[in-house]
């Protein structure tokens, strides 16, 4: 784990979408426009440019644009046809604020060009709150409505489809902090009616852990009407056989426990769970997702028609030169975007 930047998104890190997409193009949604925080240093959303295809914001990779040699997005957009990304990670500046990094604003800067850079080239993007580093606002923010507070700041300076909470380490742990995120993400949903939204945590290879389970469970006896509820297969600790049946047992745990939060039937509970996969080799030294991997993946996706098929990242979606930062490549042998080719095959 490097301290000054966030690992690869893993709970067990110590070193380191109502159905969604019935069609997707009918659930796109529009955020409020409401809200008193929209002003002119808000980031401009032109409908004419958006990607409205079906399916389009299920197929998310995860850029991080503070480390790791990032690609521009738009390069990645013309070599891959990916319209969505997944730009991570929003956290606390040490109060209930939300910054980039914890330091970036919000607007005018690096991370508002980028964003619209993937605007103008006909994308859009998802924003990820979290990870496993850094502060965290669902600590920071001392109430549900704080905390809310602080999402809808990043929604409305973005004008936002989709919001991704990336729950891990103490956020995540803690019974409290649980309760305040999906409170918050209730709020959230009322405000900003037809956003989409994920919840997105740690997993073992039959599904998520006790801390998961129960937060699942706190979402369905809050009403939380989440669009996905996505896992990161990685980083097990242990697993057996292939990484890609080890995702594909994980998700069925994930299915099993939100259908039964839910009372959704299987159809249902397969739309509104996720998966956010990592390229290549993991923090674990048994672990390596290739590309095979990732088409298994792709195959369960588009069988059952889950909510949001990401993975982290593609800062990573390339071979590793000599002395390669293992934040920057993914530590196999490949082409360029060889992943981000495969996720985009996705489409809800």
């Amino acid at each position: 784990m490097h301290a000054d930047r966030p690992p690869r998104r893993t709970v067990a890190v110590l070193a380191g979408l109502s159905c969604l997409f019935l069609p997707l193009l009918a659930q796109i949604p529009k955020a409020s426009a409401a809200s008193e925080a929209d002003g002119p240093e808000a980031g401009s959303l032109s409908t004419a440019t958006v990607a409205a295809g079906p399916g389009a914001m299920a197929a998310a990779p995860y850029e991080y644009l503070g480390w790791g040699n990032p690609q521009k997005p738009t390069d990645v957009m013309a070599a891959t046809g990916v319209k969505w990304f997944t730009l991570a990670f929003i956290l606390s500046d040490g109060t209930c604020n939300p910054k980039w990094d914890g330091d970036r604003a919000l607007t005018g800067g690096s991370d508002q060009a980028a964003i619209d850079s993937i605007r103008a080239a006909g994308g859009d993007i998802v924003v990820s709150a979290g990870g496993w580093s850094g502060n965290k606002l669902g600590e920071k923010c001392s109430s549900a409505s704080a905390l809310a507070g602080a999402y809808q700041k990043v929604i409305n300076a973005y004008h936002l489809r989709a919001l991704d909470i990336d729950i891990e380490d103490t956020e995540f742990s803690k019974a409290t902090v649980r309760q305040r995120v999906v409170d918050a993400l209730k709020i959230v949903k009322a405000k900003n009616p037809g956003i989409v939204t994920y919840v997105t945590m740690g997993t073992t290879p039959t599904g998520p852990d006790a801390n998961g389970k129960d937060l699942i469970k706190r979402g369905a006896a809050a009403g939380l009407d989440n669009d996905g509820w996505v896992i990161m297969p990685f980083d097990f600790g242990g697993h057996t056989g292939t990484m890609g049946a080890a995702t594909v047992g994980a998700l069925d745990g994930l299915k099993a426990a939100v259908k039964s939060a839910y009372g959704y039937s299987d159809d249902a509970a397969y739309r509104h769970i996720g998966v956010s996969s990592m390229n290549g080799k993991t923090d674990e030294s048994d672990e390596t997702v290739t590309t095979t991997d990732f088409r298994t993946i792709l195959g369960y996706a588009q069988q059952h028609h889950i909510a949001r098929y990401a993975f982290w990242s593609v800062n990573r979606d390339r071979a590793c030169g000599s002395g390669g930062d293992a934040d920057a490549c993914s530590g196999v042998s490949q082409s360029p975007y060889d992943f981000t080719k495969i996720v985009v095959q996705y489409q809800g």
